[in-house]
């Protein structure tokens, strides 16, 4: 029965402290220990409460806006009028004109049929690179698709437009396809 009264007591006490606390939730928690003689023992058994909760604090990541730059020699890539079939390989070409290395983190393509593959290494302040573009040319029709590049420049991603046409192949109209693979860049 005195043990019952006793924890009780000690519950009491652990809410007279956490009232007393308020909002401290940043301190170490504080722990309440009385003492209590055991059941058929002289000796004293410690029981200990703690008064408040620990707090947990999140901490994200804040990505720090670079001074890296993405500038584009064309923000299209022109296929031109090409037959069905043609080469499917342009490059979108760019330099870093910025004074930090440019990370370029993603590239996709509006479509399944528009596959970009892109440098995985920093490009370094003043070096020039490109982007490998594919089309899928085995379609026939206009083109009209886009590639986001997504770099560490900051939140605003890069928008290429890929446009051009495709003709039927046995159409004598379609120019033959030329070998220079960055047409209209």
């Amino acid at each position: 029965m005195k043990q019952i009264v006793l924890l009780i007591a000690v519950f009491a006490l652990s809410m007279s402290a956490n009232a007393q606390s308020g909002l401290k939730k940043a301190e170490a928690p504080a722990v309440v220990t009385k003492e209590a003689p055991a059941k058929n023992s002289n000796q004293p058994v410690q029981v200990t409460t703690p008064t408040e909760q620990p707090s947990i604090q999140v901490n994200f990541p804040v990505e720090e806006k670079s001074n890296a730059k993405m500038t584009f020699e064309s923000m299209a890539v022109d296929y031109g009028t090409v037959a069905q079939n043609s080469e499917p390989l342009r490059l979108i070409k760019f330099t870093n004109t910025g004074t930090d290395p440019l990370i370029i983190k993603n590239a996709r393509g509006s479509c399944g049929c528009t596959v970009p593959n892109w440098p995985k290494d920093p490009i370094m302040p003043g070096q020039s690179s490109s982007i490998e573009v594919r089309y899928d040319t085995n379609r026939i029709g206009k083109i009209n698709k886009s590639i986001t590049i997504t770099t560490n420049e900051g939140d605003e991603p890069h928008v290429i437009q890929v446009i051009g046409e495709i003709l039927k192949a046995d159409d004598q109209s379609v120019p033959p396809s030329t070998p220079n693979i960055i047409k209209g860049n």
